[in-house]
């Protein structure tokens, strides 16, 4: 299922969601620039790379990656924002805009400019560390926003239950049906953890690459729990769309 929006009326213009996605979509245009191999480089130093990290806290380091030792704390934690705006292909970044574009206005709404931009940043941390926790060894890079937009998606859940989203659904045949935000969201929830289960039991890890779903069940706890802590900001004026 596939949502294409929601209910919930604005009262200001997302600023801070357009600047998110231009700077993801600036992000991917060079990394489409570069030739392949520039390419797997550039996403091995900014992607996060669960092994890596734990081998920096630690100071120690698989033997293929001894060179990380010379590498600061401050490279572990700089790894996780900019994995935050990397990209495996273009389904991969048009999916994670489009959920970010459709549950992040209203929340930004909501929040504010800079609180969701804290908060927005604060999923995406607890969505690596997720992830790391759950494949610590691994030296697959992960990229993506979907551990932040998790997060964004557990915030929506919170504040608009009730919202009714247009959802594109594929059966057969293509048809839409209005469901609540509730539904929807709590189905995708449930689905990243028996993903993530089903992945860990087959595989025994992520080390093979795919989808992290671990972080997406970090990211969107991590919006449920944090998005309560930041207060609602008062609204001067409405915006339409």
């Amino acid at each position: 299922m596939i949502p294409l929006k929601d209910d919930t009326p604005r009262l200001s213009p997302p600023l801070l969601n357009y600047f998110l996605i231009a700077a993801n979509g600036a992000v991917f245009l060079f990394q489409r620039s570069l030739d392949r191999r520039a390419a797997a480089g550039f996403v091995q130093t900014f992607g996060l790379v669960p092994g890596r990290v734990m081998a920096i806290l630690h100071g120690t380091l698989p033997h293929a990656h001894a060179h990380a030792h010379s590498l600061p704390l401050e490279f572990a934690f700089l790894s996780i924002l900019t994995s935050m705006f990397l990209h495996a292909n273009v389904w991969h970044i048009l999916f994670n805009m489009w959920f970010l574009w459709i549950f992040g206005r209203n929340l930004e709404d909501t929040l504010g400019h800079f609180s969701y931009l804290i908060f927005y940043l604060a999923c995406g941390f607890s969505a690596a560390a997720a992830q790391i926790f759950a494949d610590s060894s691994s030296m697959v890079p992960m990229v993506g926003a979907s551990g932040a937009i998790a997060g964004v998606m557990g915030g929506y859940f919170v504040l608009y239950p009730r919202a009714r989203v247009l959802m594109l659904v594929p059966f057969f045949f293509f048809f839409f049906l209005w469901l609540p935000a509730w539904a929807v969201l709590g189905y995708w929830f449930v689905l990243q953890i028996l993903s993530g289960v089903g992945t860990s039991l087959v595989t025994g890890s992520q080390n093979s690459g795919g989808v992290a779903f671990w972080a997406h069940v970090g990211g969107f706890v991590a919006g449920v729990l944090l998005v309560r802590l930041f207060p609602a900001r008062t609204r001067r004026y409405r915006y339409e769309n």
